[in-house]
């Protein structure tokens, strides 16, 4: 009986939506209503074994159905409350045809293909973090000033609640903190453009950029 076993250990719900994810499986009915159940229990894991998980979800493939059944079965809540904030924060249409940032946010997990680093998931996954906090209906747009920093902020507290080392802490903030500089290079001097260039694994910026633009008006 499902419940017995997540009773024995809550971080069995996380291994089914891995699976099913991973595996292009969907979780039977019983199964699910047990996890959506017992979904709460999920606060006895510790949080290494929660960081575990969910990083297996976000690299292994099927990323985007794991943040999906994340929701369905009631979890990302309790495992990530400030990513299920990002439904319906709507975003200004002319830059962001494909809807609001929970919708972009499984648009660019989607685009992630293995091997991929943890750090580079990590960023996608929280790279617009801030956004909800900051949202502003402004007379020409909609707007999100500060996102940014403020994403900075949240991030820094998530990883550090799911216990990530500081090296791959202030890597996934690199990615948060420069994802937005990309816009600018045109205009930067080239002193500055060279010392954007060599930011150390300047590859995952700029993959993390690509899945940004592929995601939202396309222009790459």
């Amino acid at each position: 009986p499902p419940t017995t076993r997540y009773r024995e250990d809550p971080v069995r719900m996380l291994r089914a939506v891995r699976f099913a994810a991973r595996l292009g499986f969907s979780i039977e009915p019983g199964t699910m209503a047990a996890i959506q159940k017992l979904h709460a229990s999920i606060g006895r894991v510790s949080a290494e074994r929660v960081r575990d998980e969910l990083t297996r979800i976000l690299t292994e493939g099927g990323a985007r159905r794991g943040l999906e059944l994340l929701e369905e079965s009631r979890l990302l809540g309790d495992v990530l409350p400030e990513v299920r904030a990002l439904r319906e924060v709507e975003q200004p249409p002319e830059f962001h045809p494909e809807g609001d940032v929970w919708t972009h946010t499984l648009m660019m997990l989607d685009g992630l293909r293995p091997p991929v680093t943890t750090e580079l998931a990590w960023g996608v996954l929280l790279h617009d973090i801030g956004k909800p906090g900051t949202f502003r209906r402004a007379p020409d747009r909609i707007r999100f000033d500060g996102h940014v920093e403020l994403g900075l902020e949240l991030a820094r507290g998530i990883l550090g609640r799911l216990r990530f080392s500081n090296e791959e802490t202030e890597r996934v903030l690199a990615l948060i903190a420069n994802h937005m500089r990309f816009m600018d290079a045109p205009r930067m001097r080239e002193s500055t453009l060279k010392r954007f260039l060599r930011m150390e694994r300047f590859d995952e910026h700029l993959e993390l950029h690509r899945l940004d633009c592929q995601s939202s008006n396309g222009n790459l």
